[in-house]
């Protein structure tokens, strides 16, 4: 799930998968006896994590003048040079505010951390479904019966349950991006937290495990119900698979009928679901059901058969990812605002949504990886005898007239935002980043040149373009935004677009391209990158009660921050997808997963739109890969890029 788009733009694309992290976690299993919990090696490297720097003013401007001239008309150009320069003079505005960053950054371990998570999320009003959470469509699973999906939900229970072990051990491996540790924070943060809403500012509550009330229970949805069920002894010692299917089974038994589907309130616009919230939960009722749905480690969706609408089964499993199919099929069986939220459906399939504001992309894969390997190795044991675990418990609701009217308007909402989103899988099949590796060149930077092709092919020109940067390596490191979008990305387009210019000048320029794609990326990692730094810059002068400067009103500001290609790369070792909306109006959203042979494409628009077409985009965008392959091939690779 991004760039800077002023206070009230920095918004959809939060959902954005990190660059190029390696996971620790190539086997699974604490509990299966294939890995030995190596307890405290979680935070080893914590301390010694450098704090997020404060880039030199002058370098970001500059990077910031080159970063928008492919974007600009000439005349345009020379106005934003003259804006940049009058903001960037010596004792200027933009010195005052980079010493008053400076001053900012020297009391906090993270001068961006609480900024972003307010900024980017919490005051985010818009429903946080499909405008801020993902969602992952994970491979089909072998689900005949309903025995089988309840069998295949208790596997996938206790996988998660197993990784949750070696958090709550602090047992994971560090993560690592080039060789060097990452910040292991955001894994506190997937398991047992939810958002909160409120009428004008939401909330983030985690329930830590070192605590003595720590969370042993999940909620169960079922046909709109749900159930606070224990998943742990009073011990902390996680049930049986067999235990946890008895107590799938009463959840099902105990529900056949649809309830009223209160989980819509959490796809409503935020103010409202926020004022709905404060008021029902003064009844006694509703705030043990709101505290049982907070507290819980996860949430587990089982859904009901949905009549499928694409023709592709994993489109129509990601429609069910991403806002639940609609009133009609499995949205009320949801509840946005929890942090994790797993389904598993009656016709195999399966994945999770994950709500965005505590976490980034690869705690989130590392946990599915590890899940889905836990449950596809784990013995069918479902027939031991075993104790019985106490009986999951309803949690019911009293609702006012206003919060049924609310319901009624947010099935009509869910269903209008489902008829607008239009959403594309396509699974390139001709090669995959083993093509890429093959000539030297790195799969993601390789996979964003064709991304900016596709788009100059359609339109005649680039556009601002988002991919996620991890800043990981710093404490309580979030993302900077790579610009993908560059004069070499630029030349390389309008080349392919040339008939007369030669293969071997094509292959030159996209390896150029490729080159300066991967100088902005290792700028952003290294904490170099210009959108967070020029946010805080932002938002310094809103602190301090100034005048927002007219740097941030000037068009280039504006539309280079427009993100009409939002973009993440989420490498998995599972057979995956994710999914997500686009973050403007007339955009695209678009997620990859590199394969070895083959590359995963989740690409959306909306149809509100008349410039975009996510069906005609994955075409274009097969063709770019194919015609990048064919210049490739008729030019030898040089040196590693």
């Amino acid at each position: 799930m991004s760039g800077m788009l002023g206070i009230t733009g920095v918004t959809r694309m939060m959902m954005q998968m990190p660059k190029v992290v390696k996971m620790g976690l190539s086997k699974t299993a604490a509990s299966l006896g294939r890995v030995k919990p190596q307890h405290g090696r979680m935070f080893l490297h914590q301390k010694s994590l450098a704090r997020l720097p404060i880039p030199p003013l002058q370098q970001t401007l500059y990077r910031y003048l080159l970063s928008v001239e492919p974007l600009l008309s000439k005349e345009d150009f020379e106005t934003t040079k003259k804006v940049v320069e009058d903001f960037g003079k010596p004792n200027g505005v933009g010195q005052r505010l980079q010493m008053a960053l400076v001053k900012r950054a020297k009391k906090l371990d993270n001068w961006l951390s609480q900024w972003w998570l307010s900024v980017a999320y919490l005051e985010f009003r818009s429903p946080v479904v499909v405008n801020v959470s993902p969602g992952i469509v994970c491979p089909r699973e072998n689900i005949n019966s309903e025995s089988d999906q309840l069998k295949f939900a208790s596997k996938f229970i206790s996988g998660v349950l197993d990784f949750k072990h070696l958090i709550d051990t602090n047992s994971l491996p560090v993560d690592q991006m080039g060789g060097q540790p990452l910040c292991m924070d955001q894994y506190y943060k997937v398991l047992a937290a939810c958002r909160i809403p409120g009428p004008r500012k939401d909330d983030l509550v985690f329930y830590p495990p070192n605590k003595p009330d720590a969370p042993k229970h999940i909620i169960v949805a079922h046909k709109n119900h749900f159930y606070s069920v224990d998943v742990m002894d009073k011990e902390g010692v996680p049930l049986t698979l067999s235990q946890l299917y008895s107590q799938l089974k009463f959840v099902l038994e105990a529900s056949t009928q649809p309830e009223i589907p209160v989980g819509l309130l959490t796809t409503a616009h935020r103010n409202t679901w926020g004022k709905v919230y404060k008021r029902l939960n003064k009844d006694p009722t509703n705030a043990k059901s709101f505290d049982d749905i907070k507290r819980a480690i996860f949430l587990l969706c089982l859904d009901s058969s949905s009549s499928q609408t694409e023709q592709n089964f994993s489109a129509h499993v990601a429609r069910q990812a991403l806002y639940g199919g609609g009133s009609g099929s499995n949205s009320g069986n949801r509840w946005y605002d929890k942090t994790i939220q797993f389904f598993v459906s009656p016709n195999g399939g399966t994945g999770l949504t994950y709500e965005h504001s505590g976490a980034e992309g690869p705690p989130i894969i590392s946990l599915v990886d590890h899940t889905l390997a836990y449950a596809h190795s784990i013995a069918d044991d479902f027939n031991a005898m075993t104790v019985d675990a106490p009986a999951p418990k309803k949690l019911n609701f009293n609702l006012d007239l206003d919060a049924l009217d609310t319901i009624e308007e947010a099935k009509q909402e869910i269903d209008s935002l489902a008829g607008d989103l239009q959403l594309t899988i396509l699974p390139f099949k001709h090669y995959g980043k083993d093509f890429p590796k093959s000539q030297k060149l790195s799969p993601d930077a390789f996979i964003q040149i064709a991304i900016q092709l596709t788009y100059y092919k359609i339109y005649g020109r680039s556009a601002a373009t988002y991919e996620s940067a991890s800043l990981r390596k710093y404490q309580y490191g979030r993302t900077d935004t790579i610009r993908s979008a560059s004069i070499a990305s630029n030349a390389f387009c309008k080349a392919m677009e040339e008939s007369g210019t030669k293969p071997s000048e094509k292959a030159m320029l996209f390896r150029k391209a490729i080159l300066s794609h991967k100088e902005y990326t290792n700028l952003a990692i290294n904490g170099d990158g210009i959108d967070r730094h020029l946010l805080g810059l932002k938002l310094i002068a809103i602190e301090q009660g100034e005048n927002v400067p007219d740097l941030f009103m000037d068009t280039a500001y504006t539309q280079s921050s427009h993100f009409n290609v939002s973009t993440s790369q989420v490498p998995a070792k599972h057979d995956l997808v994710m999914c997500f909306g686009p973050v403007v109006p007339d955009g695209y959203g678009i997620c990859y997963n590199p394969r070895q042979n083959h590359l995963n494409f989740a690409v959306s628009a909306f149809n509100t739109s008349p410039e975009t077409d996510s069906d005609v985009f994955a075409k274009r965008l097969t063709e770019s890969l194919l015609e990048i392959r064919d210049v490739l091939e008729s030019a030898p690779p040089t040196a590693k890029l």
